[in-house]
């Protein structure tokens, strides 16, 4: 039977419970016709006797969870009213959720041609007895760890402070393990496990999209500080994700919206606000371009071997993950575009199995990302200029300005560029705009600089 989105008049975050002797979190949705979804979230390797005081932090880091996992549910069908059964949230906890989920959602509301603006509503209580909770953690800094270029810098800086240091890893993937043990670091994974109805719906007609990712581990983070034991997230999203791909309904559609200093200012405060008020979540790359992360991940040979920013060696189901770039996606083209001025054009070429910049198939997805076609993908990939900045470099290299793309961005596109030298200085500056503490900007500047 189809399911019909437009008949679904409300949807219910219904409950939420932690199991201890197993390590798991379950959370439960509903719509008004009946169907139901059970999200688990299952924390690996942590010890099943908590003290009565963790499990009071615990139950109110996972209301929000339960909140922000519910996204994934409510996309389904965006109907006009939520209902929120057990608990209930302030007038500023609402807010903060609607302008999340608005935002968050941005990409999927232009693809499914929706407007959330006057449709996500989150019910509140005058009430404003919300505290965060305070126990003591560790003092230990978790690096959540994909297997990109991006947090394997994080990771080098990091090491260089002698601080106390674990990986997190949202999902169990053989690059981020690899990671790890190349690290020398302990390493822990959280599993995500989403309802299968949601799967099932999918196919029978639901709305689908992209959803915050980033927001999701922000608000688990938090209970895997109180599990395993760490006081700091280290994020490492780049200034690149400030900018947005495009304007819909009057509001900036940002595919990386939850990697955003705007989001990070917003949760950095919420979570100490609300979740855990000794709890430290900011982002280390934020001074730097996706570029300017390239440049020095290009010096890291120990790990170019190892890692991937693929999203097809990170998919939910396992049977569908690669092992290998895929070749034809943004993030693929960008990553071999941002590496290629600083990395010997042999070796990335053997990094990535081909040449994509001596490649007819990739002219219009590297015109997307310098701006002659379309709009900025709907990946994690750096600002126009940054690809542009890394074209110009490539065009005064002999070892690849013959190459195909090259040539076209240098007749077609150079040109028409009036100060190219002043494209690639802004690609590889260093912003002031960023949450660092002292500490890890002078670690990160000094690193920067050598």
């Amino acid at each position: 039977m189809k399911f019909l989105p437009n008949l679904i008049n409300t949807f219910y975050f219904k409950s939420f419970d932690f199991q201890t002797s197993k390590s798991k979190a379950i959370f439960n949705y509903s719509f008004d016709d009946g169907t139901e979804f059970v999200e688990e979230i299952i924390f690996h390797n942590v010890a099943t006797e908590i003290g009565n005081e963790k499990l009071r932090a615990l139950n109110n880091c996972l209301k929000y969870l339960h909140l922000v996992l519910g996204i994934s549910y409510y996309k389904a069908a965006v109907p006009e009213k939520i209902v929120i059964e057990n608990y209930s949230i302030s007038e500023d906890i609402a807010n903060f959720f609607n302008s999340l989920y608005i935002k968050g959602l941005g990409e999927f509301a232009y693809n499914n041609k929706l407007n959330l603006n006057e449709k996500v509503r989150f019910p509140f209580s005058l009430k404003r007895n919300h505290l965060p909770s305070f126990i003591n953690l560790p003092e230990c800094i978790a690096i959540p760890v994909g297997g990109g270029k991006d947090s394997i810098v994080t990771l080098d800086v990091m090491k260089s402070t002698n601080k106390s240091l674990m990986i997190f890893s949202l999902g169990d993937f053989d690059v981020t393990r690899k990671i790890a043990i190349k690290a020398n670091l302990p390493y822990i994974f959280v599993e995500r496990r989403l309802s299968p109805t949601l799967f099932k719906i999918n196919e029978k007609g639901a709305y689908n999209g992209h959803v915050p990712f980033s927001a999701i581990l922000a608000f688990i983070l938090p209970i895997a500080a109180i599990l395993y034991g760490f006081n700091i997230a280290v994020l490492s999203n780049e200034r690149s994700a400030n900018v947005g791909n495009l304007v819909y309904n009057g509001i900036e559609v940002n595919h990386q919206y939850s990697k955003s200093f705007e989001f990070e200012k917003q949760i950095s405060n919420f979570l100490k606000k609300y979740l855990l008020s000794n709890f430290n979540y900011f982002s280390f790359l934020r001074p730097l371009s996706d570029i300017g992360i390239a440049k020095l991940f290009s010096k890291l040979d120990y790990f170019h071997n190892t890692f991937i920013s693929c999203n097809s060696a990170f998919k939910i189901q396992k049977n569908n993950q690669n092992q290998e770039w895929c070749l034809k996606c943004p993030k693929c083209r960008f990553t071999f575009l941002a590496l290629s001025p600083f990395i010997e054009k042999k070796k990335l070429i053997s990094i990535f199995g081909s040449n994509l910049l001596n490649d007819k198939n990739q002219i219009i997805g590297f015109d997307e990302l310098i701006g002659i076609k379309g709009h900025k993908p709907f990946e994690c990939v750096g600002e126009l200029n940054e690809s542009i900045a890394a074209f110009i470099l490539l065009s005064r290299h002999s070892n690849w300005n013959k190459d195909l793309i090259v040539q076209r961005f240098i007749k077609f596109a150079l040109p028409s560029i009036s100060a190219p030298d002043d494209i690639v200085n802004s690609a590889f500056s260093f912003s002031e705009k960023h949450l660092l503490p002292n500490f890890f900007y002078k670690v990160l500047y000094a690193y920067f600089r050598s």
